[in-house]
Order: C-alpha cells, then sequence, then structure tokens
C-alpha cells in the first residue's frame, strides 16, 4: 500500500449518473429507465442503474487510477469464501471512450447499509446480538481462508505481518510528521503516534500465526440489512493475507459500538493479548493513511480513535 497522495479525477454527482448509464447500456444490452445517485466517498462514486425491465445494478466509477484491477480481484475472492452475500462483478471498464474514469458493475445487494438502518439501531439488545452474531459468522469464515504468505491478496509476499505491516506503518508516521510539520495535522495527533510507535515491539510482540482473508473495511456502512437481517457485506478496501484481527477495529467506528460487534467477535474466537492495543493502533494508522491518500479528515472518526491510543497505552 504506497502512501502518498493520489490525484483524484474529479467528477460531479451528474456526471457519474451519466457516465453510469452510458457504460450500463453498453455493456448490458438494455435500456436504462432510471439512473440514481447513490454517494461516494474520497475515490469512488456509486450510482444505481435500474433497467427499463426492472433489474437493478450498481455501477461504481473510480476516481484514481490503479483501483479496478484491485477491487475487481478482491469482490471475486472475497465471494467465493464468505456465506454473506457480496456482490458479483458483471462487468469491468477502463477510461476511454468518453468516461474519464475506470469503472464496474456489480449486482445489487438487497437491502440499506446498516448505519442507515432506524430499524436495526433502535432495536431490542437481543435482536442488535442476534445480527452482531450473524457478521462476525461471516467474517469468521472468511478469515478461515489462508494464505502460506502475508500481504496485498493479488501477490501476498512476506513471511511475517511484521515483515509486512513494520514497513507501511512506518511510511504512515512519516508522511504524518510531514503534515505536522506542515501545519495540516493536530498536534494530538501526531503526539499519539509517537508515543505508540514506542511501543508499537510491544503491542506486536505476539507473533500472527495465520495470515488471513480480510475484508479490509468492514464497518456499518459497508454492511447490508434487510429489516434487520444480514443481507450482505460490500465495498471491501485494501483486502490482505492479515492479521485477522486488523478486520475488527473498524466495527467501533461510526454506529458500530451500538452493535457488540468486536465484542461479539472477541467472546466468540478469541484474541491475542494486546488485541485492545493493536486495535487501536491499527484504528488510528488507517485513519491517518486515508488522510495522507485524500487530504481529507474527519474528525468525527479521527478524535475518538486518538483517545482510544492514548487510553489504550495507559493500560500496558
Amino acid at each position: 500500500m504506497k502512501v502518498e497522495r493520489i490525484a483524484a479525477v474529479p467528477l460531479e454527482k451528474g456526471q457519474a449518473i451519466i457516465f453510469a448509464a452510458k457504460a450500463a447500456e453498453e455493456h448490458i444490452n438494455k435500456r436504462v429507465e432510471k439512473a440514481v445517485y447513490l454517494g461516494g466517498g474520497s475515490f469512488g462514486r456509486a450510482v444505481k442503474i435500474i433497467f427499463a425491465d426492472g433489474q437493478e445494478i450498481v455501477v461504481k466509477l473510480l476516481r484514481a487510477q490503479g483501483m479496478l484491477a484491485k477491487e475487481v480481484h478482491d469482490l471475486a475472492l472475497l465471494k467465493s469464501c464468505c456465506s454473506a452475500d457480496i456482490p458479483a462483478v458483471l462487468f469491468s471498464r477502463p477510461k476511454g471512450g468518453g468516461i474519464p474514469v475506470d469503472l464496474y458493475a456489480m449486482e445489487k445487494i438487497e437491502g440499506k447499509i446498516a448505519l442507515l438502518s432506524f430499524k436495526l439501531f433502535f432495536s431490542g439488545k437481543r435482536t442488535r446480538l442476534a445480527f452482531a452474531d450473524k457478521v462476525t459468522e461471516a467474517l469468521h469464515e472468511l478469515h478461515g481462508h489462508t494464505h502460506k504468505k502475508f500481504g496485498d491478496t493479488m501477490n501476498p509476499d512476506c513471511d511475517s505481518w511484521r515483515e509486512f505491516y513494520r514497513p507501511f506503518a512506518a511510511e504512515v508516521l512519516k508522511g504524518a510528521e510531514r503534515m505536522y510539520d506542515g501545519g495540516e495535522l493536530d498536534g494530538s495527533i501526531i503526539k499519539a503516534m509517537r508515543a505508540a510507535w514506542e511501543k508499537f515491539d510491544v503491542i506486536f510482540s505476539e507473533e500472527v500465526r495465520e495470515a488471513c482473508l480480510i475484508h479490509g473495511d468492514l464497518n456499518v456502512g459497508n454492511i447490508m440489512v434487510s429489516g434487520t437481517r444480514v443481507s450482505g457485506f460490500i465495498d471491501p478496501l485494501n483486502s490482505m493475507y492479515a492479521d485477522r484481527e486488523y478486520d475488527l477495529f473498524q466495527f467501533d467506528n461510526l454506529t458500530g459500538k451500538r452493535f457488540f460487534l468486536r465484542e461479539t467477535y472477541i467472546k466468540k474466537y478469541g484474541a491475542s493479548r494486546y488485541c485492545m492495543q493493536k486495535l487501536a493502533f491499527y484504528g488510528l494508522w488507517n485513519e491517518v493513511y486515508c488522510y495522507i491518500k485524500s487530504g481529507v479528515l474527519v474528525n468525527l472518526i479521527m478524535k475518538p480513535l486518538v483517545r482510544n491510543m492514548v487510553r489504550r497505552l495507559g493500560e500496558l
């Protein structure tokens, strides 16, 4: 994973809708009845396509180079290894022919994201625990698919997790120091990172014995629900053969704590000695990494991560 700012292709909501509809008609060979903008992050835009015959698909437009092959590969890999529904890729298309970005189309998963499900959020504790049970069961099944090497799913080549992760973490810290020197990063963030880095050898002292397949971004914004039932997982990010606990820090982001996801996974499947310190480290480093790449700082997520890192260091 390169730790550098990525230049994103400008892509407005209206443009995304036009380009998605154009690509869908070209590749599916059906008339598009309606195109609805679903949203997006720093480097992606999602559009729902409704064909005249009622079929619905989702087109994802990628605003950065080099994402297409990885995302298509990982969706197919995760779909083959997980009991939770993961969208199948229907077609992919590099930029060109009047469309300035790479894109791909995939099946539409039933329901809405858990983050926006008020029915689930306000359900009783028993329902929320049942939801957590299904999510963690499917995730643990995914983690059961292992590799002899650690690293990116397309080319795992490291003999240990530390061999893969430590150089990446060091580069993120260097990038954070540059941003701090340039006035782009708050002092509380770099202070917490420096303190955590001093304890790296303690936090990561326990060997990770298996290189497990991970989703990479499984939070309540990427878990689909129909009513209160889990209907699928979407949008893997930087999927790897990695420490399985790397998939757990996202569970506490946004409204995740409401559903006991991290606690349920650990209760059912166990954890390493310094699991909570690792999750704090993973969470903070990931958010700073995303900030370095995109230039977008989400304080709603960043500030709790900094506080959690300080708290967990105090427990050592």
